[in-house]
């Protein structure tokens, strides 16, 4: 098995953060310093401050407003220190001050635009947004959203007024001639409504139409368009159910596809409210499913055998010139009050069990070990 920066050459190897959904909308949003109207339309509440009450009966007041840096917790300066080239979250929420809820969705999340500099404040470089609430609030909604991060100087991926929009991956230089390239697109195993796919003429997310060979052969096409020799590509894909470990077949063929016939170098997996196994395919990382990394589910009830509190940072390594793997960190986080906190040694212990139990029973296998440091390290062939 091998662990750890594999004698690179210096400046040959790009850091990445990635994370899974980045959920700043509802409960979050409010306790912001510019939340939006609190009126939603779900079966179970009716008023987004709900959720912030559930969360204190949880785990005690929270103090409110909560600065924009403050609601990363302690990940802001574990972030910092960490120093990645690139930071890519997967924002599942609309940023935007619309109205016109979608009708037929049971949740609707939506972030304050002037609440969007929390995203600066962790200085996110790139956002993908093909997902299943980035239209919670409409065609207005997806319009403002594009209109914020644009104005922030964020990147964006997944997302636009047309299907060429859509489909434009975000190009991230990081100095020395190296740049990162992110495709960003969703599958409706993760509940993205069919209407909501980009067309001509039509916005909308780049949704995949299967994941078949043709498409991973198709993504391929676009990523040669646009890849340069040193160019590290990652394709950030939404799929999959909420809950389980378990990786449909599909889906790990589709992720071999991306690397072996797309030149895709990083699948960023996500969906699922917990981290799902990890594997490394031709020295390529993939992550099945990396699980909520702020959200506002701290006092819902149901499914605690997941941990759905346990999140993790993921921080990698890759070999800007061959695009394989050079080392992959994570570290533990435990969302308290709305935000994330340094986890136990015992839950980190608990999340290592279980990333080194679903690593196995992937091929090729991966193993996970507990750092020192706290910190979880993979290990492969």
């Amino acid at each position: 098995m091998t662990a750890g920066h594999q004698g690179l050459e210096p400046g040959r190897a790009l850091s990445l953060f990635l994370c899974g959904d980045v959920m700043t909308g509802r409960g979050i949003d409010q306790v912001l310093p510019h939340p939006a109207p609190p009126a939603i339309h779900e079966s179970y509440l009716r008023d987004a401050r709900a959720y912030v009450a559930l969360a204190e009966e949880r785990n005690g007041p929270i103090r409110k407003p909560v600065g924009f840096g403050e609601i990363w917790g302690e990940a802001l300066a574990l972030l910092e220190h960490a120093a990645p080239d690139v930071r890519l979250i997967n924002l599942e929420t609309s940023i935007t001050t619309s109205e016109r809820w979608w009708p037929d969705k049971g949740i609707h999340y939506r972030m304050h635009p002037e609440n969007a500099e929390c995203l600066t404040a962790a200085r996110i470089g790139c956002c993908t947004l093909a997902n299943n609430h980035v239209l919670d609030w409409g065609y207005p909604g997806l319009t403002e959203t594009l209109a914020a991060l644009r104005r922030l100087g964020i990147a964006t991926a997944g997302l636009g007024e047309d299907l060429e929009e859509a489909q434009r991956p975000a190009i991230l230089e990081v100095g020395a001639g190296r740049r990162a390239v992110v495709f960003s697109c969703g599958d409706v195993s993760s509940g993205i409504p069919p209407s909501w796919a980009a067309g001509r003429g039509r916005p909308g997310v780049d949704l995949l139409p299967d994941l078949s060979p043709a498409t991973a052969r198709h993504m391929g096409s676009r990523v040669a368009s646009v890849r340069r020799e040193g160019d590290v590509v990652i394709a950030s894909i939404h799929w999959g159910g909420n809950w389980g470990y378990a990786v449909p077949r599909a889906q790990r063929d589709f992720a071999h596809a991306l690397i072996d016939e797309a030149g895709v170098d990083v699948v960023h997996g996500h969906s699922s409210h917990h981290s799902r196994g990890i594997e490394v395919h031709h020295g390529r990382l993939i992550l099945h499913g990396c699980g909520d990394f702020l959200n506002d589910y701290e006092g819902i009830t149901g499914h605690e055998d997941f941990r759905p509190d346990l999140a993790l940072m993921y921080l990698g390594a890759v070999d800007a010139a061959s695009g394989r793997l050079a080392s992959l960190r994570m570290i533990p986080m435990q969302l308290r009050q709305l935000r994330p906190h340094r986890a136990s040694r015992r839950d980190a212990e608990w999340l290592c069990g279980v990333l080194d139990r679903e690593g196995r029973r992937l091929e090729p296998r991966t193993r996970v070990e507990l750092g020192g440091d706290g910190a979880l390290v993979l290990q492969w062939a």
